[in-house]
């Protein structure tokens, strides 16, 4: 089913979908600048254990692009917007890179809207966080004009095993071109990653079931920040994929798969 989340109050216009059946839902987040197309890979078999909802983050996509500044809050808000407009009181929720810090404010802003945490190839945020190698920073924050295709290439050697086949990476690709990134979402977006506080003593004082996945490889988000997740997290539990760099749910499907089914069931 397809459908679409209005503006609850104040906000954006969202796009949202949803698939498969069940409750509580499993509620997907993206990254930064990526649509919630970028989920197909493992969409389908997340979604046959249990309904599935994803949304294009403000900016990307079919979503609207608000004026004004941007923060993690507010699109940790919008998350919950799209919960309401599904008419779901809580959810499972997976969050990679961007996504997973925006996951992490909906469970500490919305604790009861979250029934478990799955937190993706992300970090702490703020100064709390492993700062990523200046050659990932200058990558991110590169104003050269470029067509799509080219920044996206540009991005390839960061985020994609040094094992992972062509044609799986050239499948993301021509996801992601979809929808081209428009300039202002992205340095939104960004800019709401630079200014957000950190985390971390926060996350002590969370109390939902948690699991921090990382790839070894990662090259985009240095894998400690994983640790210093799992550390913080009462009770949370650190999954590695070995030789998975920062999408890693392309680089190793099946095992996310794996390790997501096996984590939710525990989490019932």
């Amino acid at each position: 089913m397809l459908t679409e989340a209005l503006p609850a109050g104040s906000g954006p216009r969202l796009w949202w979908d949803q698939s498969g059946a069940g409750e509580p839902p499993l509620l997907l987040i993206q990254g930064l600048g990526y649509t919630a197309d970028m989920w197909h890979r493992i969409l389908a078999p997340l979604a046959e254990q249990r309904r599935v909802i994803r949304f294009d983050n403000r900016g990307v996509g079919r979503s609207e692009l608000p004026d004004g500044e941007w923060s993690m809050e507010a699109m940790a808000d919008d998350a919950v917007r799209v919960l309401d407009a599904a008419g779901s009181e809580s959810a499972y929720v997976f969050g990679v890179s961007m996504g997973g810090v925006i996951a992490q404010e909906v469970a500490l802003r919305h604790p009861d809207r979250v029934r478990a945490l799955v937190l993706g190839c992300t970090h702490p945020s703020g100064r709390d966080a492993v700062r990523a190698s200046p050659e990932a920073v200058a990558m991110l924050f590169d104003r050269t004009a470029r067509s799509p295709r080219e920044a996206i290439e540009a991005s390839v050697p960061f985020i994609y095993a040094d094992d992972t086949r062509r044609d799986r990476i050239d499948e993301d690709v021509a996801v992601r071109l979809r929808w081209p990134l428009r300039a202002k979402a992205y340095w939104g977006q960004l800019d709401a990653m630079r200014r957000h506080g950190g985390l971390l003593e926060r996350l002590r004082g969370l109390d939902v079931p948690t699991l921090v996945l990382h790839g070894t490889a990662d090259r985009l988000v240095q894998p400690d920040n994983a640790r210093l997740l799992a550390d913080a997290i009462p009770g949370a539990r650190l999954e590695w994929l070995d030789g998975a760099s920062h999408v890693f749910w392309t680089d190793r499907p099946e095992q996310t798969i794996r390790l997501v089914d096996r984590f939710l069931a525990s989490a019932c």
